[in-house]
């Protein structure tokens, strides 16, 4: 490395390299450095990252020493599929750490992802399942686990909680994540949840939908519930958001089983479309105190992970696209995404994401900024 040695590489250069130490062409932070530049700039493929690094040698040469040239296609693939994923991503997570301050109260999204073409039906390997974080006023993924081929999120999400500083911060988690050891593993991390209710939890759905009955039927006064609304139009829908918190009954059921109960929600959402209108009760089990608008924070922030990570990953960068398929490969090529997509959202540039992307293939100086600063 040349004269910009830190920050973010100074992280990944870090990783252990795991090829035989007398066949190596090419350093493995340069093929760190080339790949993350060359995904920013739009790269989907390893092929699509040799002719990024090929087109931008001269530039390159300036930040790197490159004795033996631009790696290929093939080795790119090969490094990427070679490197310990859980490796890759404590580094990641560490860098993420290291350039932004995740503050008492701030929101972490909690959510998992498939990437549909990942599959590979000749192994018979089915297409991997991330489950990621993210960091709702910071806006920057912050961190991200696998799970199991033979598993699902219960197991993934308390493996990713555990890399993660969430004191004094507020976890929301889909109906999958409503387990009790989830639940302890937050409070005892320093953290408060807010997470969703379905089937799966059927005795505190069924609890907590007739104590909300009440509210409607009048049957508890206006102290013993907090309420906030919030309103939604465009593009002819008109929604209007009715959200009720209320603290846990001493009577209700299993109540003293899950650590740091205090609260239960239900957000009622009512959608007038053309002429039509529908209705949708959503309920929740919460460590947070009665704040309706509080709550209402947290559930909208939820949607963050999806409108602001899954969708972008998927339309601006393509990812379930993508056949990358080999060993570590695919996992690996999911946190340079994300690497990626924490740089352009860090940029305060007033762009799109697929915006940014195109400026920093046409701007070496723009590109220099993101990754060195």
């Amino acid at each position: 490395m040349k004269e910009t040695d830190g920050g973010l590489i100074s992280y990944f250069s870090k990783i252990s390299d795991p090829r035989i130490k007398n066949k190596i062409d090419h350093k493995l932070v340069n093929i760190m450095i080339i790949a993350i530049c060359a995904v920013i700039c739009g790269a989907d493929a390893w092929k699509d990252i040799e002719f990024f690094g090929k087109a931008k040698h001269e530039w390159f040469s300036k930040f790197l020493e490159l004795p033996n040239g631009i790696p290929s296609h093939d080795t790119f693939g090969r490094v990427f599929s070679l490197i310990s994923p859980k490796e890759f991503q404590e580094h990641f997570i560490n860098w993420v750490q290291s350039a932004v301050e995740v503050s008492g109260g701030q929101i972490i999204p909690v959510d998992g992802k498939t990437l549909r073409r990942s599959y590979d039906s000749a192994s018979n390997k089915a297409a991997i399942h991330m489950v990621s974080a993210w960091a709702s006023k910071s806006q920057l993924v912050l961190g991200q686990v696998k799970t199991n081929e033979k598993s699902n999120e219960i197991t993934a999400i308390p493996e990713l909680l555990k890399l993660l500083d969430i004191n004094g911060c507020i976890v929301t988690i889909d109906a999958m994540g409503c387990q009790k050891k989830i639940t302890e593993q937050i409070i005892e991390q320093g953290g408060n949840y807010v997470i969703g209710l379905k089937g799966n939890q059927s005795t505190l759905l069924d609890s907590t939908e007739n104590i909300f009955k009440k509210v409607s039927n009048r049957e508890l006064d206006s102290g013993e519930v907090d309420f906030y609304e919030t309103e939604d139009k465009g593009h002819g829908r008109h929604e209007i958001r009715s959200h009720f918190i209320a603290e846990v009954p001493s009577d209700f059921p299993n109540k003293k089983s899950w650590k740091g109960f205090e609260t239960i929600g239900v957000v009622v959402s009512e959608r007038h479309k053309k002429g039509h209108t529908s209705r949708e009760c959503r309920y929740y089990i919460c460590s947070i105190q009665k704040n309706a608008k509080q709550f209402a924070e947290a559930v909208r922030s939820h949607w963050g992970i999806e409108n602001s990570v899954h969708w972008v990953l998927d339309v601006s960068f393509r990812e379930d696209e993508s056949r990358v398929r080999k060993d570590n490969a695919p996992e690996n090529l999911a946190v340079l995404r994300h690497i990626a997509l924490n740089l352009l959202k860090q940029s305060s540039r007033k762009a799109s994401i697929k915006a940014k992307r195109k400026i920093a293939g046409w701007d070496n100086e723009y590109l220099a900024n993101l990754v060195w600063g």
